[in-house]
This record gives structure tokens, C-alpha cells and sequence, in this order.
């Protein structure tokens, strides 16, 4: 299909994603260019469809196939989906580029190594890159401006996570999906924080990291699978080891378990064994090293 351009004004969603290109890859995904950078709509198992971007692509996008495409950013209902995916990043691209962000060259040491580039937002406000992470450092000034539930006392906030520390702490210097990004960070990873910054509570649901403390207090007393194997010996079953409330480490009291294999998902926090249904497995393991421990 042939490159189209999006500019419509009879269509929201056009309108929202001016600047960005729609056209069918060589190999039949949805894809789309904004500027240099491409996505596209990859199929995966199952029916399921995943957003996935390129750089820089040097060819036409009928001629691009799967193999252009390496980020992965998330599962995608329907091509509706897909292309509000793609207008909130060519709305992202425009609002980076009013900010007027400098790149400068790299030598500065970081926690991660030597910095290969940086990027500053502002003064004071500098993200770092490396050969293997990156960054940002803040300025003593700036630094003293971050919620002391949330400050690092050297300044420096990895890219992971911690960078969304900075982007509430200076949202003016964030766009809206990088403001909607570190909101939902820090609600995940810090929710005590944003309780205390926000004045709201943060419901179930609404928090990963409060879900995994409902979680471990409600199986606190229950055998929850801390790691598992397909078994050699029971066929379709996995074997699981299993300790009191999933806790890790010496000391914590280990048992094995045979679960179906079509019953095993292991969620978001660990699969609870029921000792009405999971037999406790004493045979042969199918776990290097298991043997000489206890069953």
C-alpha cells in the first residue's frame, strides 16, 4: 500500500497525528513514520498484536518487513489502538521539540560509567547516556526542589525508574506522555510518595507496588511458588517449589509441588499453591541441583 499521510481534518484522530504517515509493510503489518522514527503494529501468538519502532529506515514503507522493528512498547487491541498509539507519539514529538532540548557531547562520569552523550532539559537538569544505562543528574539547586520522600542524595535518578522522580518534581520540562509515564512510575514504585505529595489514596488496582503488598499480607501464611519447571517425570504437570508467603532466601522452609500445566500462571506476584489440589511431590526432580535436599 502506499505511503498516506494522515491530515484530514473530517477526523479527531487524524487532526491529533498530523505529521505522522500510515501505510502496510511488505509483509502486511500497519505501520506508520513520524519523522525518523517508525512503528509498527507486529502480530505475536495467539491473535495478539504488539506495538514495536524502528530508526531510521531507509526504505519506502511498503518495502519494510518485521526484522526493521526492535523496541517493544506494549500489546495493542485493534488497529484503532494502533493509531492512538501513533498519534500520542507524534503529539509527543512536537511538545519534545518546543521544549528545545540540547544535546552535548559525552566524558562525564556516572554512576553507570562514562557518559557516551547527554541531553539537557535545562540548567541543572541534564539526562546522561551510557554503554549500558543512563540517567539523569540534577544540580545541588535543582536537587533540593525533588520531595524528600523521593530525593536522591547524590543526585542522580536512573532511567528505569527513578527519572520519573524528576519529571514530577519539573513537569514543565516533561511532555504529556512523558508527565503520564512518570505519574504512573511513581504511583507503581513509590506510592507512599504519592500519597503524601498528592494528598490522594491510590486504590487497588491502582498501584503495583501496594497490590504486591495486599498480595504477600493476604498469603502471608500460604505456599506460594517461588520457582518452577516443566516436569520430566509427570507428564503435563509443572513442578513448583513452593515457600510460606513466597519468601526467598535462607532460612525459609522449601516444598515441592505438582501443579497442571494448564492450571499454572504464575500472575503478577506468584502462584498460590492449594493444598486441597497440589499434591506435595517427594519423587525424582527435574530441577538441577535438587537432588541431596530435602523433599
Amino acid at each position: 500500500m502506499s505511503q498516506m499521510h494522515v491530515s484530514s481534518p473530517s477526523s479527531p484522530l487524524a487532526q491529533a497525528s498530523s505529521g505522522a504517515s500510515f501505510g502496510r509493510s511488505a509483509d502486511g503489518m500497519p505501520v506508520a513514520l513520524i519523522g525518523e522514527h517508525a512503528y509498527a503494529m507486529a502480530p505475536g501468538r495467539d491473535g495478539r498484536h504488539f506495538l514495536v519502532s524502528g530508526w531510521r529506515i531507509a526504505r519506502p514503507m511498503s518495502a519494510w518487513t518485521r526484522a526493521d522493528f526492535y523496541g517493544h512498547a506494549g500489546e495493542l487491541a485493534d488497529e484503532a489502538a494502533f493509531r492512538a498509539k501513533v498519534a500520542e507519539q507524534a503529539e509527543h514529538a512536537r511538545e519534545k521539540k518546543r521544549l528545545g532540548r540540547r544535546e552535548i557531547g559525552g566524558g562525564a562520569s556516572t554512576p553507570w560509567g562514562l557518559s557516551q552523550g547527554a541531553t539537557v532539559f535545562a540548567e541543572g537538569v541534564t539526562a546522561h547516556s551510557t554503554a549500558g544505562h543512563g540517567g539523569f543528574k540534577l544540580s545541588a539547586e535543582r536537587n533540593r526542589k525533588v520531595h524528600s520522600m523521593l530525593r536522591s542524595a547524590g543526585g542522580w535518578y536512573e532511567e528505569d525508574a527513578a527519572w520519573a522522580i524528576v519529571a514530577i518534581s519539573f513537569p514543565h520540562l516533561f511532555t504529556g506522555f512523558e508527565r503520564r509515564s512518570a505519574e504512573r512510575t511513581i504511583k507503581d514504585s513509590w506510592p507512599d510518595a504519592w500519597e503524601a505529595i498528592f494528598g490522594g489514596i491510590l486504590a487497588l488496582g491502582e498501584s503495583r507496588e501496594k497490590d504486591r503488598r495486599a498480595f504477600e499480607a493476604v498469603h502471608a501464611a500460604d505456599w506460594v511458588v517461588v520457582s518452577a519447571v516443566t516436569s520430566d517425570q509427570q507428564r503435563g504437570f509443572v513442578e513448583c517449589v513452593a515457600t510460606p508467603g513466597g519468601k526467598r532466601g535462607a532460612g525459609n522452609e522449601e516444598r515441592r509441588f505438582l501443579v497442571p500445566a494448564r492450571e499454572f500462571d504464575i500472575g503478577r506476584f506468584g502462584f498460590v499453591i492449594d493444598p486441597d489440589r497440589h499434591a506435595v511431590y517427594a519423587g525424582p526432580s527435574s530441577f538441577a541441583g535438587w537432588q541431596g535436599r530435602a523433599p
